[in-house]
């Protein structure tokens, strides 16, 4: 029930300034104007408040009434999240589209963010009587065709199962369970609750991170592989491809759901978003991508202050599905604009700015929302995990700014993003040199037990050539490779095959598109064969070229495009091959 708590006084922009305010607390969730426009108490001094607006705030005059329910801002969660779009405070988009005859969002327009018509074939799973606590299992219902929805237990319920329903169709607003406390006073259970998203869901305790998130990207998976429960920052100027990463992420990697944020970005590359995913088939379920994500867009033309609580709406939401033993990965795109929303409301009310503008407790804010993330032991007694993948914008590829800083503080692993790699067309245009993951010894029994014990030294004697190539390319920018020796002229050739045929990845061919573990462990042993035996044969009296004419050079180059996932055998020919080449070749000089 709504009640009047004061008046405006002033307006700035999305933060109104009020006065008379009784019965408010910190981030209570307010209703302000005659347009009911939603907002959130971001600062109370005695009788004044400063509030955030998630509207538009034209029209709205002093005097105007401020509303408040008592509660903070939340969010619903239920039944019905998935193969939804909402916006960043989770109104669902296209009911707003369908109820509407405008092509904007309707001023102080409420939707329930999860139909309250449609009917759930919920299965109990507990009998009355038994005991119960926050975040246990008390049924399940199919959600999409391939994700169960288990329903959980608010974390603030504890007791005595008075009543359960019996298996049927239910909505979400039917009540499914009584609980009776200690005290005698029941609580009622149904198939959604309500959440604030400034406070994380509790859980049992962390985990260790020991899974890799295998993405199918060879750069990725092989040299700056992500746990799962990691997080990652993505830094990148414009147009080097920080979208296309999240986007071959969220459909290939081997999270169970995934929450991509929109946030801020420009409204045509949204849209392009928003037409594309819903076309997406999931490789793994041949059904639409759509029936395991959840999206939220918020773009940089709609209110500034919506794009400031779209992360924690998203990072609530994968909660609520971690909780049900679900492994989620977050796509941010991108942090930046969030950032620039913190810094716009900061201004404007007049707290004292930091680096480049942005508000002193940015930090703060970034730790809250990465460390969020992490592999869990959940209420119900199952493990689930959050990803979170956060893009950084920064202006002019500058990596020095303040929020590609502080991010890198709190995240463990980057993937650099370089300009030159994508204007030469190399995509993913992640640098071998700047990016890093500090996720390698955790993941790595994971890996060797895939590769026969071999996957750390293969990476270790890459990234090692990768080193001596950097420094190599220094002096052939100044004399040319013709002066260097084929002792160090093969480690040229090695990497710029490494580069070539295995980094580089066509995102729009069936076969390069997603590479398997066991491929890519396989093309990698390949490839270090070469430079191997090449060695020896330079150091016998072979020369580069005599190396480079070799016919298995170009199976090498080509069998990314050439051997599909399913038929890996054909790398081992290929293997086969290389050593009967390098031994008529070794042959020559013996």
């Amino acid at each position: 029930m709504l009640e009047i708590i004061g008046k405006v006084h002033k307006i700035i922009g999305p933060v109104v300034q009020a006065r008379g305010i009784v019965n408010a607390k910190m981030l209570d969730l307010v209703e302000v104007g005659e347009d009911h426009l939603v907002g959130e108490i971001v600062k109370l001094e005695g009788e004044h408040a400063a509030i955030q607006v998630y509207e538009d705030t034209t029209g709205l005059a002093p005097g105007s009434s401020v509303y408040s329910s008592g509660l903070p801002l939340s969010v619903e969660l239920g039944p019905g999240l998935l193969g939804t779009i909402y916006d960043g405070i989770q109104r669902p988009l296209e009911v707003i589209r369908d109820s509407s005859n405008s092509v904007y969002i309707q001023k102080g327009i409420h939707v329930p963010p999860l139909g309250r018509e449609k009917k759930w074939d919920f299965k109990p799973g507990i009998e009355k009587g038994a005991k119960v606590e926050g975040g246990e299992i008390i049924g399940r219902l199919q959600e999409t065709a391939f994700i169960e929805h288990r329903v959980l237990v608010p974390p603030d319920v504890k007791g005595t199962v008075a009543w359960v329903a019996k298996e049927g169709s239910y909505t979400i607003d039917e009540t499914v369970m009584r609980v009776a406390a200690a005290s005698g006073a029941e609580t009622e259970v149904k198939l959604f609750q309500r959440w604030p998203v400034r406070k994380a869901r509790p859980s049992r305790g962390r985990l260790p991170l020991r899974l890799p998130l295998i993405t199918g990207q060879r750069v990725i998976d092989t040299l700056f592989p992500q746990a799962k429960g990691g997080t990652v920052v993505v830094p990148g100027g414009f147009g080097t491809g920080k979208t296309m990463i999240q986007h071959a992420l969220a459909k290939w990697c081997d999270a169970d759901i995934i929450v991509y944020i929109g946030c801020g970005e420009r409204g045509n590359e949204m849209t392009d978003v928003l037409m594309s995913f819903p076309e997406l088939i999931d490789p793994r379920t041949k059904r639409p991508l759509m029936e395991r994500t959840i999206m939220i867009a918020n773009t940089s033309n709609m209110p500034v202050a919506a794009r400031e609580a779209s992360i924690y709406t998203g990072i609530t939401l994968a909660e609520y599905y971690r909780d049900q033993g679900y492994h989620v990965a977050i796509m941010a795109d991108s942090t930046s604009r969030w950032a620039e929303a913190l810094r716009e409301l900061s201004g404007r009310m007049e707290e004292m700015p930091a680096d480049e503008g942005f508000p002193a407790y940015l930090p703060t804010r970034l730790a809250e929302f990465y460390e969020r993330a992490g592999m869990f032991e959940t209420l119900c007694g199952s493990e689930g995990s959050i990803s979170i993948a956060g893009a950084v914008s920064p202006p002019g590829g500058d990596f020095s700014e303040p929020v590609t800083q502080h991010t890198k503080r709190f995240v463990r692993c980057l993937w650099a993003l370089d300009r030159q790699l994508a204007n030469a067309r190399h995509y993913p245009a992640i640098s071998w040199l700047d990016s890093y993951s500090e996720y390698v010894d955790e993941i790595a029994d994971w890996w060797q037990e895939r590769s026969g014990g071999e996957w750390m030294d293969l990476r270790h004697r890459i990234m090692d050539l990768l080193q001596q190539e950097g420094k190599l390319q220094q002096v052939v920018k100044l004399v040319g490779p013709d002066v260097l020796p084929d002792t160090q002229r093969i480690i040229l050739e090695t990497c710029e095959m490494f580069k070539n045929a295995f980094l580089q990845q066509n995102s729009y061919d069936k076969v390069d598109m997603y590479c398997t573990p066991e491929k890519q462990i396989k093309m990698l042993r390949v490839i270090l064969d070469f430079y191997k035996l090449g060695l020896e044969n330079i150091k016998k009296g072979a020369n580069i070229h005599q190396l480079r004419k070799l016919e298995v050079h170009s199976d090498i180059m080509r069998m990314k495009f050439s051997v599909s996932n399913d038929e890996i055998g054909k790398i081992d020919t290929i293997r086969e091959k290389l050593h009967k080449s390098m031994q008529q070749v070794a042959e020559m000089y013996e």
